[in-house]
């Protein structure tokens, strides 16, 4: 017997997040049969630079340009769940897309403003403005309960989270690995202690986040890391820095 599916959401919700994420594991398919690997492995980064040799990142935001690829349903129900127990309220995506995992983050921050009394909101991020389009529409399909908690700053994140961050209680990582590392550095003013941060991919792309993993890993760092048996691995890094 399979678990429920621990997330509280009108049905119309529930139903869009299934459909998008059945699209997003076609298009995880389709690229897998094609032979390209995964999306966010090092390895990819490696073939694209092939492609176009000045300019590899352009080749990558190009594959990408109508690609879903949205955080594992499993990992976002996770997250949601997360969010919940910790009673955050402040959560900052790194890697919103097509706004998936986004409504996730939505609907868990709404239930605990709720039942805190507490002020919060799901910071999102997005530099291609037809994704941001296409979040923004299904978040309007949602409804004001998922609408209403999210922020979406459109551009470049390393310079749209450079200001007016509240104090941060959750933040999720999706990226392309190699801003990652600088996306937390960022970030990691802002994080609360007991903040945690979420990492995808942690496994398959272990290569392409190895600046980051030696980062969170290293003695003194202020997190404490552990790696979720999730599929590619999905990073769970607790901040807890040593008072000075």
């Amino acid at each position: 017997m399979s678990a429920p599916n621990p997330v509280d959401a009108p049905p119309h919700i529930l139903q869009l997040l299934s459909d998008l994420h059945k699209k997003s594991l076609e298009q995880e398919a389709a690229i897998a049969q094609a032979k390209e690997g995964k999306i966010f492995s090092s390895m990819v980064m490696d073939e694209l630079s092939g492609d176009d040799k000045n300019d590899p990142a352009a080749a990558f935001d190009k594959l990408m340009l109508d690609k879903f690829i949205a955080l594992d349903e499993d990992k976002c129900q996770f997250t949601y769940q997360l969010i919940n127990a910790m009673g955050a309220t402040n959560v900052v995506e790194a890697g919103t897309s097509f706004g998936v995992s986004t409504i996730y983050l939505a609907l868990a921050v709404a239930r605990t403003k709720a039942a805190t009394g507490k002020e919060g909101v799901v910071i999102g991020t997005e530099k291609e403005v037809s994704k941001a389009d296409f979040a923004r529409a299904y978040w309007r399909q949602c409804g004001p309960d998922v609408e209403n908690q999210i922020e979406l700053r459109e551009g470049d994140l390393l310079k749209t989270l450079k200001e007016d961050l509240p104090e941060v209680d959750l933040l999720l990582l999706d990226i392309w690995s190699k801003l990652a590392l600088p996306t937390l550095k960022i970030v990691q003013p802002c994080l609360r202690h007991g903040a945690v941060v979420l990492v995808d991919n942690t496994i398959s792309g272990a290569e392409g986040y190895a600046d980051l993993l030696a980062y969170l890993r290293a003695p003194g760092s202020g997190f404490r890391n552990m790696t979720l048996p999730f599929t590619n691995g999905f990073e769970m890094c607790v901040y807890m820095p040593t008072q000075q």
